[in-house]
């Protein structure tokens, strides 16, 4: 049996990542004009990648459903709300300009990705609780899935997929409406 093939998106531009606001799991934010358009044209690279049968999840967060109904029409399937794509809760801190926040120290004895920033969820967390979308996505009868989720919940997705801890994420850039797919060997 073939692989599955793992489609990650990022969602669209959304008005508060224009603002410079933390986001997290706050649901409203919805996406601007260039976040329609980068859903619009995640759409059509998907389609032209895909040849199979496929399966489209997303966060239930506004940002990235919105950019999941664009794939999911696109491809002429329905996309399927699933909460554990979420971003990383912030608590107290999402809906805060980041040009407003100040830096908080690390508390000792803890690694920076084991802390819970704002009474949300640490990176360990976000990690533990990739888990399982994972190994559906493992599991599943269908020749690709796509995800449609957020910044730093890829980031943790992909360091888990390639054998790395929460302590081993790599921070580097995602724009908006991006796609990584990754080759996932069925149990």
């Amino acid at each position: 049996m073939r692989p599955v093939q793992l489609h990650l998106v990022r969602h669209g531009q959304s008005t508060w990542n224009v603002e410079g606001r933390l986001q997290g799991q706050t649901a409203h934010p919805d996406l601007t004009d260039l976040g329609h358009e980068q859903a619009r044209t995640a759409a059509a690279t998907l389609a032209a990648r895909i040849d199979g049968s496929v399966e489209v999840l997303t966060s239930d967060l506004q940002r990235a459903r919105s950019t999941a109904d664009r794939i999911a029409s696109t491809l002429g399937v329905e996309a399927t709300n699933d909460p554990d794509l979420r971003e990383q809760a912030l608590g107290h801190l999402e809906g805060r300009l980041t040009a407003d926040l100040q830096p908080e120290p690390t508390p000792d004895g803890q690694h920076v990705s084991e802390v819970a920033w704002g009474g949300g969820e640490s990176l360990r967390d976000v990690h533990e609780r990739l888990a399982a979308p994972i190994q559906r996505a493992r599991d599943t009868a269908y020749e690709h899935v796509v995800w449609v989720t957020h910044g730093d919940t890829m980031r943790v997705a992909l360091a888990r997929l390639a054998g790395r801890t929460h302590r081993e994420v790599a921070w580097d850039p995602i724009p908006n409406g991006a796609i990584v797919t990754v080759e996932l060997d069925r149990p």
